[in-house]
């Protein structure tokens, strides 16, 4: 299983070779790993910004306590999840399965109806858990892409939202940046990627019932 391979090669990147950029074919793979991604009812009720200007990444580090990563990587990710619950998205979302997969309108009113139901119901404090966590699942597939390209990669929480969200004018979007990955290829000068990876054993992570 090759995928164990790539998932033992990876570590979260502390220090990254600014003088090396993510070519322009790998890119458009990990924004189609990305675009593939597991989401709840297929909804993919998020953004993602790819920042590869320099100045702009500048500007964000400063909002990220002024980690390194963010301006020495090749591209930084950021994704962001929706902040609001719209009928509009649902309907295009149905609209597209209709065009897709040339299933009729009508077949699918109750499905939209069903998911539209299942948002609305939620209070604020779980549509914006839910929300975010849909930006989880797309990032971890970005994560397992980066390692199969041997693309180095560091997901990050450390940083001030509301300014990444003003820097970036997310909150005129309806969106909120949830979580970033800085991208690009790990420095000889990076000490953490000599270290053994630290796990749980299998039998103490898992329980067979």
């Amino acid at each position: 299983m090759e995928l164990l391979e790539h998932l033992k090669w990876r570590y979260a990147t502390k220090t990254f070779d600014s003088t090396r950029k993510v070519t322009e074919e790998d890119m458009h793979k990990l924004k189609e790993a990305i675009q593939l991604s597991v989401s709840s009812y297929g909804l993919q009720l998020y953004k993602v910004l790819v920042i590869s200007n320099q100045k702009l990444k500048e500007e964000l580090k400063i909002a990220s306590w002024n980690q390194d990563q963010i301006t020495d990587a090749s591209h930084l990710f950021v994704f962001c999840n929706y902040t609001e619950r719209k009928e509009e998205d649902v309907d295009a979302y149905i609209q597209s399965i209709s065009q897709i997969q040339a299933t009729p309108m009508d077949k699918l009113e109750g499905y939209g109806n069903l998911i539209k139901r299942s948002l609305i119901e939620m209070d604020e404090t779980t549509w914006m858990s839910w929300s975010e966590k849909q930006t989880y699942l797309a990032m971890s597939t970005l994560l397992m892409a980066c390692a199969e390209l041997r693309i180095d990669a560091c997901p990050m929480e450390g940083y001030e939202v509301e300014k990444y969200n003003k820097i970036l004018g997310l909150d005129e979007q309806g969106l909120n940046a949830s979580v970033i990955v800085p991208v690009g290829y790990r420095s000889k000068e990076d000490h953490t990627q000599f270290r053994k990876k630290v796990r749980k054993p299998l039998d103490e992570l898992f329980e067979i019932l």
